[in-house]
């Protein structure tokens, strides 16, 4: 999933319309909890829009997963998915091709109405009609279609066998909307979110604020739907930095700057930092489409065997994360260190001989761009000034607003970009479909018919632990052909006030945000 800042997801592991002004919706189920104090979440991570057929990045799907009910969810103590909408879920046969869900008795959107099993499958219908070029289509290559039986049964049919599905549709990507409120083919601009999540969206202004109160109809998985709480969404790391410092916000998650996390003293009274271990990624990926002045090989590898992981943490992330040379990191089943193996130490001499070789004339002149934030802006200058120090590249570096960095990336308009990807859940899969699999999420042309057969190989088979010579060899590819760069692994770190509980639930480096976790104490 792709996030901002220096990422895309986002992640990172995103994406759509941008819906303005704010809305009430079904205000009248709110739990009595309404008349709380709110408490007050900062981040800078921005939402796209609050349509979950035209995003995919970690701002938009950390709304999503309070407002929005998905058949299955994610619990803190498993990484397998749970039921929430459904009352249970299972593969029919062993051929993992046909998936079936049966909802839970008195399901209601915020708005009153029933849900029933249409609007599960206009829910997926509509993302495969709509298939926006931010959306989270990634995650749905192998739904081939979907069917109802009575108002309670939903029956996925799928292309290729895929074990990975019951994960992938506990996502964002899973989120049920009202058919009666969303076109099936057009994204949403409507002011009015009706969801069945555990909270509702009082009041949104993009770019500044989100008002969540508890949904008193939510039935699902979550057994609290927690206290009211309001998001405070900031321009970048630093802007949050300053409002957590006046103590504007009781808790602070994605991203403060590396070197103010740095500074923080674990020993403070007056605060909590919760620091988890995080399966976060931060990637160079590169345009190999015609045209492109990295669409040779050559010259990506010579870009991998220059670049010098350990200088770009030390000076664009205060030593806060972590070098990383696969695509996996560490931690999760199918890491190994393809890209050291094949790049072991920075070489401007071999950078030099990879390209003499291919007969490419230098210096290679390429653009760079990031999303905005400080982090992304300094690791942009360190690679820029890494490689021009070679004498064989000439890179043009330039950040972005959001919605312009992600326009120009979907239109191939950049020869090299940097994102951050947060996984969408915790499994080697979501490293790797959505990144270099088909309808890739990073749209920069990248295509290898052995990469996908092997990804549909690993999807064939339940018991994951299987799968990892699988996905070692399409690293081992993916560091061959270099389409994507792996450059450091991050953890996932919230800041909270002494008097907060429950950050430690709130995300464990996942799109998701587990909102109704926080308490005051």
């Amino acid at each position: 999933m792709r996030w901002v800042g220096k990422r895309c997801l986002a992640l990172g592991w995103a994406l759509g319309a941008v819906v303005t002004g704010w809305g009430v919706s079904g205000c009248d189920v709110l739990s009595s909890s309404d008349d709380d104090e709110a408490i007050t979440v900062g981040t800078a991570d921005p939402v796209t829009t609050l349509d979950p057929a035209g995003a995919y990045d970690a701002g938009s799907w950390g709304l999503y997963s309070n407002v929005f009910q998905s058949l299955l969810t994610f619990r803190t103590e498993s990484p397998k998915p749970v039921p929430d909408a459904a009352k249970r879920c299972d593969f029919a046969g062993e051929e993992l091709r046909t998936y079936i869900c049966e909802l839970r008795p008195g399901l209601r959107f915020a708005g009153g109405r029933d849900i029933t099993a249409e609007d599960v499958k206009f829910s997926f219908d509509r993302i495969i009609a709509i298939n926006d070029p931010r959306g989270p289509m990634p995650l749905l290559t192998s739904l081939k279609s979907v069917e109802t039986q009575g108002d309670d049964k939903v029956i996925f049919h799928l292309r290729t066998a895929d074990a990975t599905f019951p994960y992938k549709i506990a996502t964002g990507a899973g989120s049920i909307v009202d058919r009666e409120k969303y076109s099936p083919d057009k994204l949403s601009t409507s002011e009015d979110v009706t969801g069945s999540g555990p909270y509702v969206l009082r009041k949104y202004e993009p770019e500044k604020i989100a008002e969540l109160r508890p949904n008193g109809d939510y039935q699902g998985a979550i057994k609290d739907t927690g206290k009211p709480v309001t998001v405070r969404y900031f321009a970048d790391s630093e802007a949050l930095r300053d409002a957590w410092k006046k103590k504007d916000v009781d808790v602070a998650a994605r991203q403060l700057p590396a070197a103010y996390v740095r500074s923080l003293s674990a020993t403070d009274p007056a605060m909590k930092v919760m620091e988890n271990p995080g399966a976060t990624t931060g990637n160079l990926v590169f345009n190999v489409r015609e045209g492109s002045a990295l669409k040779n090989p050559a010259v990506r590898r010579a870009i991998a065997a220059t670049v010098d992981r350990g200088e770009i943490i030390r000076k664009a992330h205060s030593r806060t994360v972590d070098p990383l040379y696969s695509l996996i990191p560490k931690g999760v089943t199918g890491h190994n260190t393809a890209f050291y193996d094949s790049y072991p130490k920075p070489s401007a001499a071999e950078a030099r001989q990879l390209l003499q070789a291919a007969g490419v004339s230098t210096p290679v002149s390429f653009r760079m761009a990031y999303a905005p934030g400080s982090a992304g802006k300094a690791e942009g200058e360190e690679i820029k000034a890494q490689l021009e120090r070679t004498g064989l590249f000439k890179v043009s570096f330039k950040q972005y607003e959001w919605d312009e960095f992600q326009r120009g990336f979907n239109k191939g308009d950049y020869d090299a970009y940097g994102i951050i990807w947060y996984p969408d859940f915790l499994d080697a899969d979501t490293f790797i479909s959505p990144l270099v699999g088909e309808q890739s999420t990073l749209h920069n042309g990248y295509h290898s018919d052995r990469v996908r057969a092997l990804i549909r190989d690993t999807q064939k088979t339940p018991q994951r632990e299987r799968v990892v010579w699988d996905f070692r060899e399409i690293q081992r590819l993916i560091a061959h052909d270099v389409p994507i760069l792996p450059l450091w692994q991050g953890k996932d770190i919230v800041v909270s006030r002494d008097g907060i509980a429950g950050t430690q639930f709130l995300s464990e480096g996942t799109g998701m945000w587990r909102l109704w976790e926080l308490d005051r104490i």
